[in-house]
């Protein structure tokens, strides 16, 4: 049974050099889980000197996803690490909480651990993964919920054809675009306001895309 947890800041790196999973889907697929590892991992926590270099060396192009890669990249060329950990801070943790709350449960309620967490938790179940004794967030926290399905659309999770658009539908569509454009607009926000754009363009591409299988 695989764990679940928030991703961490290697996250992305590592799985960039995974041929093992890499071979087993397409250059589209790769590509779509490329960028749910990446928005989970900077979703999860705050980026450190190694990943905001990396980040600093992507480049776009001229599609909309690409566009906004670049914004990334130019925004993580010229973090400071400490300032965007401050910035982390105060937008999702904060005295007492933060600016925004990542959590399906809040977004879809008005509340914590509510019936959406939930659900995620049974579906997981379902899949097979487990939580992490270590993690301190619920499981319907946004970065765990793009991690798993990272592992779906790349394969790495073992599931139906269906399961990635089933995850999705129930569990991501129904709010994370509102979250990312409450990031954009976030009054802390200023490095995470290029990672608000992506977000919102990728899920609403995810979203069309999803419909079009239907």
């Amino acid at each position: 049974m695989r764990s679940v947890g928030l991703a961490t800041d290697h996250a992305v790196e590592g799985r960039q050099d995974d041929q093992a999973w890499v071979s087993a889907v397409d250059e589209v697929d790769h590509g779509r889980a490329r960028l749910y590892d990446l928005l989970a991992v900077l979703l999860g926590r705050a980026p450190q000197g190694d990943l905001l270099g990396m980040l600093g060396g992507l480049e776009g192009d001229d599609s909309t996803l690409g566009r906004l890669v670049e914004d990334l990249a130019r925004a993580s060329r010229g973090a400071v690490p400490e300032v965007v950990a401050r910035e982390y801070h105060d937008l999702f943790i904060g005295v007492g909480r933060g600016e925004l709350l990542p959590y399906a449960s809040y977004y879809r309620t008005g509340f914590l651990n509510e019936r959406p967490l939930a659900r995620v938790r049974e579906d997981l179940r379902n899949l097979g993964i487990e939580r992490d004794a270590a993690m301190t967030e619920p499981e319907d926290h946004l970065a765990i919920l793009f991690d798993c399905m990272a592992g779906l659309v790349s394969g790495r999770l073992d599931a139906e054809p269906d399961a990635a658009r089933a995850f999705f539908v129930r569990h991501i569509e129904p709010w994370a675009g509102r979250f990312f454009a409450d990031l954009e607009r976030a009054k802390a926000a200023r490095f995470y306001r290029s990672v608000g754009g992506l977000g919102s363009a990728f899920i609403e591409i995810e979203t069309q895309a999803f419909a079009m299988d239907a």
